[in-house]
């Protein structure tokens, strides 16, 4: 068997103190199927420098920007050189980092959301269009098998016609007053870090895509409720909207930054008129199943599992009885990519979110806060083609 080449990767963002670079970095080691071989980690020099040296790097290969890590990366003879850029920052970098990227000629994968607003990713989507390299949208939740079990099981026609979708993402991290000294928290709530939107950004997203992709329905207008709970805090932390879809279904979205005591508690219902389904992400392994007028049952994760699409075993890493966690359903984007990467496939990786999983996002926030802001009771969601 040939000996497989591990992917090249350079990240951006991600230093010492952030939490989300250290999640990519434990997901893309899962396989063994990528080497970090540089970063621009922090802007701070020492941040920087002892991010590099924790992670065993070359000191002439950790960089004090992402455009001297583009420009001195793309003088390195090609077999050496990073092949995929690790996208990690705040929100704002998050298209002209990209951008900049592909037109050096790197594949990216990059944090959700895709940027600070849907115009400027509708110009991240002409780039991505015109490029041969692949673009990847770090939607964790999309990685983990039951959730591919649960789309599997309504595009077989378990669930008949969908009727109604009920999506929550409650947290409480951000139920007290804002701390200066708190890194996460504090680019989050500034618009200009984060963009137009702080929770309904961060984690409505990922309750939107999630309602989406297991449903396969496209949601066509919402009605909003966007609120600011703690005081003095310039982004919403709490909202909700019922929203409605091109094929037919009504819906419930709540997303929540101010829940006091729950930690990530993503949820998903999905009703039809033969039966529904339901998935906790703090409760991963599950999808459970109510035909109606017929006993519930509950199906479950693992290699071998009975009653598991292949879309769904096909992610299962471990035996059944042993958790399919937040890393492993990370490690499962990773490893798609890895996959079209090495097929030299363009745009969008089979299994990984893409482009118009960013679009869409982005249109989402951008109904949310109009409708949230408007007196006018339904908004469309902007189009995305």
């Amino acid at each position: 068997m040939a000996k497989l080449e591990r992917v090249r990767a350079g990240m951006v963002g991600g230093g010492e103190g952030a939490f989300i670079g250290a999640v990519h970095r434990h997901a893309m080691g899962l396989d063994g199927q990528y080497d970090l071989i540089c970063g621009a980690f922090s802007r701070d020099e020492g941040n920087n420098q002892r991010t590099g040296d924790s992670l065993g790097l070359d000191s002439n290969r950790v960089y004090a920007s992402w455009q001297e890590m583009l420009d001195k990366e793309n003088a390195l003879p090609a077999d050496e050189r990073m092949e995929v850029v690790i996208v990690v920052t705040p929100n704002h970098l998050h298209v002209p980092v990209t951008i900049a990227a592909l037109k050096a000629g790197y594949h990216v994968f990059c944090e959700k959301p895709a940027g600070l607003n849907l115009e400027e990713t509708k110009e991240l989507a002409n780039v991505v269009n015109d490029s041969d390299k692949l673009y990847g949208l770090a939607h964790t939740y999309l990685g983990y098998p039951m959730v591919w079990q649960a789309k599997a099981m309504i595009e077989d026609g378990k669930l008949g016609n969908i009727r109604k979708i009920l999506v929550e993402y409650p947290q409480g991290w951000l139920s007290g007053e804002d701390d200066p000294s708190n890194k996460q928290a504090s680019w989050r709530t500034d618009p200009a870090l984060s963009g137009g939107a702080g929770c309904m950004g961060d984690i409505g997203t990922h309750a939107f895509g999630l309602a989406e992709f297991i449903s396969g329905h496209t949601v066509t207008e919402l009605c909003a409720d966007m609120n600011i709970i703690v005081p003095n805090r310039r982004l919403d932390d709490d909202g909700a909207a019922f929203f409605r879809t091109a094929e037919g279904a009504k819906g419930v979205l709540i997303a929540s930054q101010i829940c006091a005591g729950e930690e990530n508690a993503l949820k998903i219902k999905v009703y039809g008129d033969k039966g529904g389904l339901e998935w906790h992400q703090m409760e991963p392994n599950s999808v459970i199943y109510r035909p109606l007028g017929d006993v519930y049952s509950v199906y479950r994760a693992g290699s071998g599992q009975p009653g598991l699409y292949p879309e769904a075993s096909d992610r299962c890493r471990t035996p059944s009885g042993h958790p399919e966690g937040y890393l492993e359903a990370f490690a499962n984007l990773y490893r798609y990519f890895a996959i079209a990467l090495r097929e030299g496939k363009s745009g969008k990786a089979d299994g990984v979110p893409g482009l118009k999983s960013g679009l869409r996002g982005m249109a989402f926030i951008e109904a949310m806060v109009a409708s949230g802001a408007s007196d006018v009771k339904w908004h469309a969601i902007p189009d995305t083609e």
